[in-house]
Order: structure tokens, then C-alpha cells, then sequence
């Protein structure tokens, strides 16, 4: 068994069973990813994948099995890579993160220039997604770290810190009717066309709850996972925006008003993702304090350590009383 033949399955099962794709994306032949799959399941005795002809269809039973370890395998190999990269230079790398719009347009930046002023050497990579996506790009091991706002509790795998709360505003163009509701209610939000995330992005399920608990059902008639394409279409008049406040920039989105709603939604709670199992460079613990400064070294440690869920809830609890006591 060879690490090249996991990382074959892997590749083929990403890009969607396509033989020719996965053997472009490897910098290799159709042919030989082919040839190396079936000496593979020579070698196991079992089938990896179902076929057609020549072609693949599917995961065997086992086949689904042996993926989820070649994952973790491969994980574990950049893992080695990592403590050896380490102590050969501490000061160089790369890091790679996974998250939504909003926060690489609006809560990263600040982290991301002060951290390349401290690491120059390290290569930053993004990549966008929905939650689950990012959240599942993390727990193969694709990325280093994810950054979202929902989705991440729902892996176990990932190891999950609090580093921001956010509420939101409600966008409109200036001289809207709402911009005279004092004080602003969900029942004259309802009474209008609502543009606003898409399900599953930046806090919609907050959103949504609030609005069911008061036996509500506004008429959401156009989302986005994108902030700033939110903004395009409440100044088209197609409806008025629900988005998150810090996606608010008063001096360029003319012509639009952001009318607080903090008073009308629970906050939520943007967390930052990463393998329990992921071998942590000295620049990889530095970026979170630098995203997140209440999350030294010494937090990021014990969250590695919790391993039951009584020890989870009590640091999460801790965390986030600090959070609300500094108003972040």
C-alpha cells in the first residue's frame, strides 16, 4: 500500500468519480490513477469502487470505509510534514482557511495584515464556502482552520472556539417608512418584501427564530450568501435587507441606512474550527490570537485537551462569559 494510491481515491472521489479529472488535478495519467487503484484492491481483496464498464459509479461498502481512513491517513501524513516543517523554520509555512463572504470581506482583514507583519514568510490561503462545506473542508483536513458562524458545532472532529459575537441591521434606502418606526419591531419588518442570507449562512437560523417566535412569517423574497449583493438589491427596491451589521460601511454603501436590530435577534457567535488531531504550528496558534486576543496559547491548549463533553461546555461557557463582558 502506498501513500500516491490513497491519495488516488481521495482525489478521484473529489472530483466527482472522474478518473480523467483526478488524474489532471495529480499532475499524472488517467491510465496510471486507474492502474493504481486496482493494485490497490488487488493488494486488500476487496472492491474500492462500483463500475460500470470502465467506469465509476460508486463507493463499495467497504470502499466507504477504507476512503474515511485514507482521509485521516493523508491528515495525518501533512501532520508529520507540519512537525518537521516546524522545527526546520518556525517562521515560514503556509495556512490555509475556510470561510464565508462576510467574514473574508469583513471581520479578517485586520487579523490577516497584522499577522502577515509578524509572518511574512507565511503564505495565507482562502477558500470560500457554505458552512458545511467549510466546516467539512476542516475536518478532512483540506484546510487548517474554518470560520463560520453556524454549521461547526455539528463535527465532532473539529476542535470549536468562540472569537466574535455580531447582531444585525436592517439595510434600507434612505427615506424608507421603517426609518421612522421608533422603536423598530419585527411586526413592521414583516409588513415588508425581506432580502437576506441564504439558509444556513451567517446567522439566518438566529433570523428565522426570532421572527417564529412571534408567530411571524415575512416574505423572504430574495437571499444571498453574499453581503454586498444583499445591499445591490435593497437599493434596487426589491425589498428591505437583513444582514449582518458589520457588513455596514455608511460611508460607501450610499444612498442605503442601516437601522439597528440588536434588540429584535439573539447575537451569534462566529467560531473558528480545527482538527483535535492536527499538529499546530507556533504561527497557526498566533493567528488565532491575533483574530480572537482572548484566545492565547493557553485556551487553545485546554480546548485541545477537553476531551468530554462536560470539559467542552464548561471552557465554551467560560469563553463566552468573557466575550459578553468585553462587549465583543
Amino acid at each position: 500500500m502506498k501513500l500516491t494510491q490513497l491519495r488516488y481515491i481521495v482525489e478521484v472521489v473529489r472530483r466527482g468519480l472522474n478518473v480523467s479529472a483526478a488524474a489532471d488535478a495529480l499532475y499524472t495519467s488517467q491510465p496510471g490513477v486507474s492502474k493504481q487503484i486496482r493494485l490497490l484492491e488487488d493488494e486488500l481483496g476487496v472492491p474500492i469502487f462500483e463500475r460500470s464498464g470502465k467506469h465509476f459509479t460508486g463507493l463499495t461498502r467497504p470502499g466507504h470505509q477504507i476512503l474515511a481512513a485514507a482521509e485521516r491517513a493523508l491528515a495525518e501524513t501533512r501532520g508529520i510534514q507540519s512537525i518537521a516543517a516546524e522545527f526546520a523554520d518556525d517562521q515560514s509555512g503556509s495556512l490555509s482557511i475556510a470561510t464565508t463572504h462576510t467574514q473574508a470581506r469583513h471581520a479578517l482583514p485586520g487579523a490577516v495584515q497584522a499577522f502577515r507583519r509578524h509572518y511574512p514568510a507565511v503564505s495565507l490561503h482562502f477558500h470560500q464556502g457554505t458552512p458545511t462545506q467549510i466546516a467539512e473542508m476542516a475536518t478532512a483536513g483540506e484546510v487548517d482552520f474554518a470560520i463560520a458562524t453556524e454549521a461547526l458545532e455539528l463535527y465532532e472532529d473539529l476542535v470549536m472556539l468562540p472569537c466574535y459575537r455580531w447582531n444585525r441591521s436592517i439595510v434600507v434606502p434612505q427615506g424608507h417608512p421603517l426609518c421612522d418606526c421608533r422603536p423598530l419591531t419585527l411586526e413592521a419588518i414583516a409588513d415588508h418584501p425581506i432580502v437576506t442570507y441564504v439558509f444556513g449562512f451567517t446567522g439566518r437560523s438566529r433570523l428565522d427564530a426570532a421572527f417564529s417566535a412571534h408567530g411571524l412569517t415575512p416574505e423572504v423574497v430574495f437571499t444571498a450568501t453574499d453581503s454586498e449583493v444583499i445591499k445591490t438589491y435593497v437599493q434596487l427596491g426589491l425589498g428591505v435587507g437583513i444582514m449582518a451589521s458589520m457588513a455596514f460601511d455608511p460611508d460607501r454603501d450610499e444612498g442605503l441606512v442601516a437601522l439597528d436590530a440588536s434588540h429584535l435577534f439573539e447575537a451569534s457567535t462566529t467560531r473558528i474550527g480545527f482538527r483535535r488531531s492536527a499538529y499546530m504550528r507556533a504561527y497557526m496558534f498566533a493567528f488565532i490570537e491575533t483574530f480572537a486576543p482572548h484566545l492565547n496559547d493557553d485556551v487553545v491548549q485546554q480546548a485541545i485537551e477537553a476531551r468530554t463533553p462536560e470539559q467542552r461546555h464548561a471552557l465554551e461557557r467560560h469563553l463566552q462569559a468573557r466575550l459578553e463582558s468585553a462587549g465583543i
